[in-house]
């Protein structure tokens, strides 16, 4: 099965449109990865949990032949923005750059915000320098099949010392498709020292039909930077996602990552995090809520490869019906690496008696002046909290949905960005009964 899908994508490659003889040495070494490789199975230990099949079976076609935003108006997109915040925003539509759809502010001198295939055609010196430099398409083979695919997506250069208030939006849309797409966005962003900014990377589905999303983000922080990157993953509940996010660290820089899975028939989110400098923190927080036969899939990666580096993970899961989730975070501490200070917490509460998640939080220490902790917890709805809830004349559904609100909640209240939590406490509280009552509750 991968050996055909590898196949069809070699003959999809043959009529992707030719690049800078830079970038298109790297999409062909790609591409030869992804031949010699070919996709994982259930016998890749990263990916024993998560069974690409029903992915790696369907002939996607490649986006470049869609028709793009046609068909799609402001209304249809308006529930996915973030109005409120007067954002820098870039819309994509079946993996391409909608320029009618987006919305840009006046930007600082210096400032890049703009779409990757602009960026491409005009030329930008830092392109060859960063671009598939911190993706490993030698270990994803989803990563190597979006590089050999490299057509758009967002590049996002902030310069030394320049400080960008409003959020900058990513917004990806699937629309009306004759046959199922493969979209493969694939998003640079780079700060330079003592740089600020907050980048939301938003993926959502106006169809219910059949797709894939594969996208790769790239991240690079100099000194002193400081970044909140919040991805809000809302598929349609027959699409797939796969997404892959390197991010490198300078000195003493700071990212928040915030990562939300609610939607997709599979996805599956790789997030690796090189702390290479010393006195780099970063923090991480995910929350994944699947029903039905949902599949959500989150492996993490920090590697402290420098002194006096701190990592906090926070990851949370809900699980209805015959819903599965996967949660693999591994930490790796280097030799080099003393006063490193690492914590990782994945909690998990099951609705149902069917479904099931597989966690394994790992630490890999090599240095001996550290201090590092892990914890997993896998359980149901508190008894004792129900019989208080019932006790004060509660019904039994709306007390199940105050608990798990409350439990999702957790992650969701760490999110700076204040319309953003209100629409995402909102889309919960929309899966669970009794929602107009539960909204009354809400702050």
């Amino acid at each position: 099965m991968s050996r055909a899908a590898v196949e069809h994508y070699l003959a999809e490659y043959r009529h992707h449109p030719a690049a800078a003889p830079w970038l298109q040495a790297r999409r062909e070494a790609a591409l030869a990865v992804l031949q010699q490789d070919g996709f994982p199975s259930l016998k890749h230990e990263h990916w024993k949990y998560t069974n690409i099949r029903p992915i790696t079976r369907e002939r996607f076609i490649s986006s470049a032949k869609s028709n793009g935003a046609k068909g799609i108006d402001r209304e249809q997109i308006a529930p996915f923005r973030l109005q409120e915040l007067h954002c820098h925003e870039l819309v994509f539509v079946n993996g391409h750059f909608c320029a009618e759809l987006s919305k840009l502010q006046a930007l600082p001198a210096g400032v890049v915000v703009d779409s990757l295939a602009a960026v491409l055609q005009k030329g930008n010196e830092a392109l060859p320098a960063r671009l598939t430099r911190l993706a490993n398409s030698n270990k994803h083979a989803f990563a190597a099949l979006n590089t050999a695919f490299i057509a758009d997506g967002a590049f996002i250069h902030i310069p030394d010392h320049t400080t960008i208030k409003a959020p900058i939006s990513l917004l990806f849309v699937a629309g009306k498709q004759s046959e199922p797409l493969i979209m493969q966005p694939r998003n640079l962003i780079v700060l330079g020292h003592q740089a600020q900014a907050s980048v939301v990377e938003s993926y959502v589905g106006l169809t219910q039909s059949q797709y894939l999303t594969n996208t790769v983000s790239e991240v690079s922080t100099a000194a002193g930077a400081q970044l909140a990157h919040y991805k809000l993953q809302q598929e349609s509940r027959a699409a797939f996602h796969i997404g892959y996010c390197s991010i490198r660290q300078g000195r003493d820089s700071r990212v928040e990552s915030h990562a939300i899975s609610l939607g997709g028939a599979i996805a599956r989110n790789d997030l690796d995090v090189d702390l290479a400098a010393a006195g780099a923190e970063v923090a991480l927080n995910g929350l994944y809520l699947a029903g039905g036969r949902q599949h959500i899939d989150n492996h993490t990666l920090v590697h402290h490869r420098s002194p006096h580096t701190r990592s906090d993970e926070h990851y949370r899961g809900v699980l209805d019906e015959q819903a599965r989730g996967v949660f693999n975070g591994k930490v790796i501490v280097h030799e080099q690496a003393q006063k490193t200070d690492a914590g990782q917490t994945n909690a998990n509460l099951l609705l149902s008696d069917a479904a099931e998640i597989d966690t394994k939080p790992e630490l890999e220490i090599y240095a001996d002046d550290v201090q590092c902790r892990h914890a997993a917890t896998v359980g149901q709805l508190d008894e004792n909290m129900l019989f208080y809830l019932r006790a004060r004349a509660i019904e039994a559904a709306t007390a199940r949905s105050l608990l798990t609100f409350a439990f999702a909640d957790e992650v969701i209240r760490r999110l700076a960005l204040a319309p953003l939590r209100r629409r995402l406490e909102n889309s919960i509280v929309g899966r669970l009964p009794d929602a107009d009552l539960i909204r009354e509750f809400m702050p």
